[in-house]
This record gives structure tokens, sequence and C-alpha cells, in this order.
């Protein structure tokens, strides 16, 4: 079986084939940091991760890319308004690169929070601004760029295929154009390569004048430089496909010659109770503040994965609260396992158990090769831990085979705590315990267990699956 996948530029899914058998070259629009990331910012991020973790599971080596724009994205994501770097810098009386530096961090500890496996490498637009004018050379000299007084503009019209990732037509976009917002561009949709302006306060030299790249530019230096000029998936936000991605892929494929990039992978918007996430509407909430509220870190995670990423999220708390509960299901079965893995009784795992790992991962599998099933995934998942439940007692061999299976489907979900497997078996015993003193309604004995429970360093918290142990240590 192969994955398939949802490509954006051929408008249909697709069966996946790596240009280098075994390997996998995917490169992911990054944040421009300027600002605090919020969920809706993360929600590709998580879905290039679970790609990645997924693609790895099934043996690919995966080099993945992931930029960080600490320069020239302008506020309507083409070649007007104020660089969003500089707006912050100036409200905050700042140097840009100060402010870069600090948004920067928040995003990785965002990430760490969240656990998204790093990517190899997360090149800055500000270091590879040599790249960036070595293509800007090529497109000049090829004819696709032309250059006005210190500024340097992409010629759509010398593009023939512009418009085939988003389906905008030039005619179609020439007809709704304002052509006064730039007297300079030959055409309204020629779009900024290098921008002069003597205010910016990032200035590099160049053979134009000094100046600063603009956006678009950024990622195909990047991309190629680590990639190469053709790899096989680029991923990012729905908002990404136009004008950013489109133009990456004619100025990418006007300087190479070759096809930039083999398949588009984009994820739809997160609403926040069926709305749009703004500031004004006060739901741009950060993961920081999501966990500062009560909600775990995985949880959050969770709920970020588990729709499907070519539908919409509305994404609520509620949902969280249904996220931590699932959560809470898996840990529960993961501590029973634990615990019965150490079992004296051995011998050879029942067939019946057998036959149930076997098809839980194939069928696992099977969903996230359907383009990335996640809801279909999630189920496969559910049905083994109940068929788990309903076994109860095993051998040690047993309970380490299914312990095996629900770590390797993790491996690619990536929301259970790891601590979990650590729990002591004594701790494990008083909490059995105090479980059944509740149940006999002894709640004086199950307070006493619990701080017993406590004074050993852990901490138990009921949930309406059983009950989840933790390290005292571990943040809510």
């Amino acid at each position: 079986m192969d994955l398939k996948i949802y490509n954006t530029l051929s408008r249909r899914i697709e069966e996946f084939k790596p240009l280098q058998k075994g390997r996998v070259g995917i490169y992911s629009c990054g944040p421009t940091v300027y600002s605090h990331p919020h969920i809706g910012n993360f929600r590709s991020f998580l879905v290039a991760d679970l790609l990645k973790r997924f693609l790895e599971f099934k043996g690919f080596a995966v080099t993945h890319i992931m930029n960080i724009t600490d320069v020239g994205h302008l506020t309507d994501d083409a070649d007007e308004g104020a660089d969003k770097l500089e707006e912050a810098a100036k409200k905050q009386k700042k140097d840009p690169l100060e402010i870069a530096k600090v948004y920067t961090a928040s995003f990785l500890e965002a990430s760490k929070l969240l656990n998204i496996k790093p990517p190899n490498k997360y090149p800055k637009a500000t270091e590879h601004i040599g790249d960036m004018i070595d293509i800007i050379k090529v497109l000049v000299d090829k004819g696709f760029a032309y250059v006005v007084g210190n500024n340097v503009y992409y010629d759509v019209t010398k593009f023939a295929d512009y418009g085939k990732l988003s389906g905008n037509t030039l005619d179609d976009l020439n007809a709704g154009a304002r052509i006064e917002i730039n007297q300079e561009k030959k055409n309204p949709q020629d779009f900024a390569l290098w921008k002069h302006d003597p205010k910016h306060l990032q200035q590099w030299p160049s053979p134009w004048g000094k100046g600063f790249p603009g956006w678009h530019i950024e990622c195909s230096a990047m991309s190629s430089k680590y990639l190469g000029a053709q790899f096989d998936i680029h991923t990012g936000g729905e908002d990404n496909i136009f004008p950013h991605h489109e133009c990456e892929i004619a100025q990418s494929e006007a300087a190479s010659g070759k096809k930039f990039v083999n398949y588009w992978l984009h994820t739809r918007f997160l609403l926040f109770d069926g709305e749009k996430m703004s500031k004004s509407k006060g739901n741009l909430y950060t993961i920081q503040e999501l966990i500062e509220k009560g909600f775990r870190k995985n949880a959050i995670r969770y709920a970020l994965i588990s729709s499907h990423y070519r539908q919409n999220y509305n994404f609520t708390f509620d949902g969280l609260n249904a996220a931590q509960q699932a959560i809470d299901k898996i840990q529960q079965c993961v501590l029973t396992l634990t615990e019965l893995r150490k079992n004296k009784k051995q011998g050879a795992i029942a067939e019946p158990l057998r036959h149930l790992t076997s098809n839980c991962l194939a069928e696992f599998d099977a969903a996230l090769y359907e383009d990335l099933n996640i809801s279909k995934a999630l189920a496969v998942l559910f049905d083994f831990i109940r068929e788990v439940n309903k076994a109860g007692d095993m051998n040690s061999t047993a309970a380490a085979e299914m312990l095996d299976t629900i770590n390797k489907i993790d491996s690619v979900l990536g929301v259970l705590d790891a601590a979990d497997e650590e729990v002591p078996g004594n701790i494990i015993e008083l909490a059995e315990n105090r479980k059944a003193a509740k149940l006999n309604k002894d709640f004086k004995s199950a307070d006493a267990l619990r701080a017993q429970i406590t004074a050993e360093g852990w901490l138990i918290e009921d949930t309406p699956g059983g009950y989840r142990i933790k390290r005292g240590e571990e943040s809510q």
C-alpha cells in the first residue's frame, strides 16, 4: 500500500512517489516571527509534523526544512504595507533582529510544548540574503525579472504557467487590479524580488543598491539551498496558496528550468467557536495561555491533529476537554499494560491477541495512507484499546506486545506522556487500592492513599476513564 495525498497543484488525490527511493524532502512555510504564535498558526505546523512522523514510521529518511521569516513579509502578504517585523520593532522600540530573536524563541518553545519534532534545519531569511540575490540575478539575466531604479520585479507575463496552483488567471486578477498602486510595475500582478526603501531598518547591499528581499524569494532560496531545485512536498496553510506559493513556483521554475515541487499540501483554516480567529475577537490563544487555563499540552496537540487537514477545524474548549478525556483513555490502557508486563505469567502470546495487534497496525497504516485520514486512524486506536480492555488479564509477553503497538502508533501521534511508563509498581498498587476505596465509598481511606501517593512524589488525577498518574513536578 502507498501513501495517497491531495495535491493542490493537480486538485486531486495522488499516489505519492518520492524523487529518490526511500527518501523524502519536505519544505514547510514557517512563522513570521513578529509576535507570539497562536493556535491558528500551529495547525499547519502540526499537520507537517504528522506527515513527517508517519513517513518516518514507514521507513523513509525525511529531510525537513522549515524557514524562519525575519524580514520582508509585508502586512498584505504581497508588495504593499509595512514589514511585519518593522512594525513590531517600532511599536516596542526595539531592533528588528531583537524582535525576531524573542519571537523565534517563543515559537520554538511552543513547538516543544506541542511535541513537534524539530526539522533538520530552521533557516532564517536574514542569513540567506546572498542566496536570494543569486536567484534574482538569474531571473534578471533570463528576462523573467526587470529592474526599475533600485527595485527588482518579477514579470508574471513571462511565466506561462502563472496561476496553475491557485487557479487565478492573469485576466481575472488584472480585471480587479488597481494599477495605480505602483506605477513602476509593468503589470499589476508583478511582484517584488528586491525592494528599496531608505526608511527600512534592515538593509543589505546588492547589485541594484541597498535594500531588502521580497517575501516570496526567501522561500525559493532557502528551499533550493537545502533540498535542491526540485523536491517532494511543500506544506503550508491555505492562505499561503496565493500569492506566496504561486509566486514561489513562478520564480523557482523560471530560475532552474525544472518543476519546483511535486506535491503541495495545504491545511485549511482553524476556527474558534465557529468564528474566524482574529485579535479583535480576542480568540487568538497562544499555547501557553491554554496551558495556563488548565489544559494539558498533549491535549492541545491531540485536538489540533484530530481533524482532517483539508477540513476547517472548529476549535473549542469543549473539544479540548474531550481531547483530554481521549488521552486519559489511552494513558489508562498504557498504565494497565505496563503493570501487566510485570506479570509473572510467561508464555507465548495467544493467537487472538497477536491477530489484534497486527490488524490494528495494518488498519492504522491504511487510514493514514488514505490522505492522512486521522479520524479513521484514531478510531482504529480506540477500537484496539477497547479490545485490550476486554481481554483483561494477560501474560507479560502479550502485555508487552500490546504496549508496543500503542507506542508505535504514538510515535506518529505524539500525544502520550512518556513518564507514565515509568510509574513504579508500588504507586500503581496504591492507586488501585484508592480506586477500590472510592468504589466502596471509603473516601477517608481514598484521601489517605492519595496523600501517600503525593508523598512519594506522584500525583493522581481522576478522569472519566479511571485515573491518571504523573510525576509531581510535571506542570498541568
